[in-house]
């Protein structure tokens, strides 16, 4: 059986406000322009998944630093397999972005990202 991994990474979508690791968390929106995926990272599709025939979507809530980079704090909104949803986590802290601004000046944005895993 031939797998394959169709990550569906730019439904990068954003989402609410708070806090992050350092400062304000925005959202796009009155003045606030989306980050711009320029690395994305593929999860890996474990073998237990695969050989459980796990298919579908996982959804995270990750924030996008001023450096481009994605803060620690990535949280899992909809869970497929602890498996694939660990890989998903391990590959999107791998992402970098060019970052959202305010005013023209980097600042972070929180997004909802969503990775597919299909089995072909």
């Amino acid at each position: 059986m031939r797998s394959i991994l169709t990550v569906a990474a730019l439904a990068v979508a954003l989402a609410g406000t708070g806090l992050a690791q350092k400062g304000e968390v925005y959202q796009v929106g009155n003045g606030v322009k989306s980050p711009m995926l320029t690395k994305e990272v593929k999860p890996i599709y474990t073998e237990g998944a695969k050989a459980r025939g796990v298919r579908g979507s996982v959804e995270l809530l990750a924030v996008v630093l001023p450096d481009g980079t994605v803060g620690d704090d990535v949280t899992i909104t909809k869970s497929l397999d602890e498996e694939l949803d660990q890989q998903a986590i391990k590959a999107v802290k791998q992402w970098t972005f060019k970052p959202g601004t305010k005013d023209d000046k980097p600042v972070a944005v929180q997004v909802n990202i969503e990775l597919t895993f299909t089995l072909k």
